[in-house]
């Protein structure tokens, strides 16, 4: 996954090394996520808009490459990352920020279930001791 100190390292890398290091990231995954995709995808838009090339001259190349590899809704997904990255980048960092703390939340939520699961189950199987301090034991001995 691409996370936000990832992005905040592409900042200051030069762009051809930009592109390189994404393609390493994406590379060997089976199941990239669209944002990441549409990560390269705005890149490789940008490298062609800087060298004065058509746009999708070399782009479209690499769309027409995802489409027997990932599903419909995921190149759909990666060229709308594109375009976001492109006309609107602020608010895509505002939006991934908000995705990144939507899942510290969930983290940590679930790990407050677990806690709490945990406690739960360590005082069902805590052994009560009546008021004289007798267990069930010493009450089964008894009888």
């Amino acid at each position: 996954m691409i996370s936000e100190k990832d992005l905040a390292d592409l900042e200051g890398i030069p762009y051809e090394e930009r592109i390189a290091r994404v393609e390493k990231l994406l590379e060997g995954k089976s199941e990239p996520r669209p944002f990441e995709l549409g990560l390269l995808l705005a890149l490789k838009m940008g490298q062609e808009l800087r060298q004065g090339k058509e746009l999708g001259s070399e782009s479209g190349d690499l769309v027409a490459s995802w489409v027997g590899k990932y599903s419909e809704w995921t190149v759909e997904e990666a060229i709308a990352s594109a375009k976001e990255f492109l006309t609107n980048p602020g608010a895509l960092v505002e939006k991934m920020k908000a995705g990144f703390k939507k899942k510290a939340d969930e983290a940590e939520a679930a790990a407050k279930a677990a806690e709490n699961a945990a406690a739960s189950a360590a005082a069902e199987t805590a052994v009560e001791t009546p008021a004289d301090g007798r267990t069930a034991a010493d009450s089964a001995e008894a009888n």
